[in-house]
């Protein structure tokens, strides 16, 4: 029988469309979603090869204008004019866009966002780990029973692979979190945050992390936030965050029992491992989050992110059966909500170091290797500066004189403002040297007042190489991310689908399934209407 697969596919695709709307947006919808875009994406593929490693990196914040304006501040501080060069994984050979919304905002937070990257459920602002139907800031043991979803590191465990995470961020921060955190609000990281009311409807992220699968199962953490683990005596700067108040050491809780384990606190110490004979590390560098690469004070004793990327991936290239990897440039996301432009770039350019790192050391033909972001910023690159004009100058106009990187909103606004009610002038002139335009902390100009800058909601780039890169080639919602690495690397919801001769046809039944029941559950609400 002649059947044009396609054709039935895209009616399928449309119907289920046009019937979503008397769905509620939980698990089992974005996981359909996610099969059905995967199953689009299969149909057009001439072969599959299985993916032995998976590295993601996730810029967090990275969106569009800031690879951009990296890649031509990679130029300039060459004494290039910028224009022309690439980023390292801008040469990847497949490059797709995702969608980057939550189920209940047009513009997401790294919680949501990460959830739906790394468990292929989209959900709800400021959530970890649950889907829609958990709410923030709120606890209900049931509720959270029945939303929490699993992640690509619980999916990679089952399939007796070796994981892990590296950040520059606390480790219980809102993207790495997402790994392994089943919580109502992303600022719950240690027990003093955590709602007298709610101490024992939940635990707190370090303690999840801990004590429960898949975080006690990691081969390799690595970034600050020792304070959230109650572990003393780590240099450097304190952000924000929380400290625990119940006087628990959970770094040490964590090596206890592991054979050949580490705990370590220094740069020093993380070069000088024998990744051979270390079967588990935990490297807590800060109190908090680590220092900004930019920052010319940041201590020697915090590692780059290319240190911790390149040890994680030693460590963890031992196990045969392979190993997924995340790697977060985290603090990206940070300089740009205090419209610390050349930061943010100074970060983006660390990043692209910790990927061409991990693309030198890693076999192209077992490692699957993407670049993504969680979400964009409110950065701009306007006006018309000429060829080789600096990235965080100014126009050529002597009339007007605005900054090619400008914010829509953020602090940057106090900065540039003028307080003297005797001018007409409303903005510090951007020639002004009381400005200090060439400092490391400089503040770009935000015409609208916030304490911090806001997200944007754009679609993000998602570069990959490697086997199964071309699945990650077209436009989808991000939460499709994790359905791609379940696909390439046979692991989780479509480790049985995976051989690309049968696992479309596999999929596409499944598909018509679901489309044919929900078809008729809808039917049944309609009659009973009448």
């Amino acid at each position: 029988m002649n059947i044009n697969f396609q054709a039935i596919l895209l009616l399928l695709e449309l119907f289920a469309l046009g019937i979503s709307s008397n769905r509620h947006e939980y698990a089992d919808y974005w996981m359909k979603a996610g099969e059905a875009q995967l199953t689009g994406i299969l149909k057009d593929q001439q072969e599959h090869q299985k993916a032995k490693n998976v590295i993601i990196f996730v810029g967090d914040g990275m969106g569009m204008s800031t690879i951009t304006a990296a890649r031509i501040y990679k130029g300039q501080k060459k004494g290039k004019s910028g224009e022309t060069g690439f980023l390292s994984f801008e040469k990847f050979p497949t490059t797709g866009l995702a969608k980057t919304y939550a189920v209940d905002k047009q513009v997401t937070d790294s919680a949501a966002s990460a959830t739906a990257l790394f468990t292929g459920v989209k959900t709800n602002y400021l959530l970890l780990g649950l889907d829609a139907r958990a709410k923030y800031n709120v606890c209900d043991s049931s509720t959270n029973k029945e939303s929490s979803v699993s992640s690509i590191m619980t999916w990679a465990q089952n399939a007796s692979k070796d994981t892990g995470f590296v950040t520059t961020t606390r480790i219980t921060h809102a993207t790495p979190a997402a790994l392994y955190a089943h919580t109502n609000s992303r600022y719950w990281e240690c027990n003093s945050q955590i709602p007298h009311t709610y101490s024992t409807c939940v635990k707190d992220i370090a303690l999840q992390l801990v004590t429960d699968d898949p975080g006690r199962k990691f081969k390799v953490i690595m970034g600050g936030g020792a304070n959230q683990l109650g572990l003393k005596g780590v240099n450097g700067s304190t952000y924000g965050g929380c400290n625990r108040t119940d006087g628990i050491n959970l770094a040490q809780e964590w090596i206890k029992n592991k054979s050949n384990s580490l705990l370590i606190k220094t740069r020093k110490e993380l070069n000088n491992i024998d990744p051979e004979k270390t079967e588990y590390l935990l490297g807590l560098f800060g109190p908090d989050h680590l220092s900004y690469a930019g920052d010319q004070k940041k201590s020697s004793d915090q590692p780059s992110l290319v240190d911790m990327t390149v040890n994680a991936i030693k460590i963890l290239s031992k196990n045969p059966n392979g190993f997924v990897l995340m790697v977060e440039g985290g603090r990206i996301d940070h300089a740009h909500h205090e419209n610390y432009a050349q930061l943010a770039l100074e970060e983006t350019l660390e990043f692209e170091d910790a990927v061409a790192a991990a693309v030198s050391i890693t076999d192209k033909k077992q490692t699957l290797i993407i670049v993504t972001a969680d979400h964009s910023h409110s950065l701009t690159i306007n006006g018309y500066p000429d060829r080789g004009n600096s990235i965080l100058g100014i126009s050529d106009n002597e009339n007007e004189t605005y900054e090619t990187l400008t914010y829509a909103n953020g602090p940057g606004y106090t900065y540039h403002r003028l307080y003297n009610s005797d001018t007409q002038e409303i903005w510090i002139n951007l020639k002004n040297s009381s400005l200090q335009r060439n400092g490391t902390f400089y503040r770009h100009f935000s015409p609208l007042y916030l304490t911090a800058e806001t997200h944007s909601g754009e679609d993000v780039p998602v570069y990959a190489c490697g086997p199964s890169s071309s699945l990650f080639s077209g436009v989808y919602d991000h939460n499709y991310i994790a359905h791609a690495i379940s696909h390439a690397s046979c692991i989780g919801p479509h480790a049985t689908t995976c051989n690309v001769k049968s696992g479309a046809v596999t999929i596409f039944m499944s598909y018509c399934v679901y489309v044919l029941t929900t078809f008729i559950h809808v039917s049944i609400l309609a009659s009973k209407m009448i």
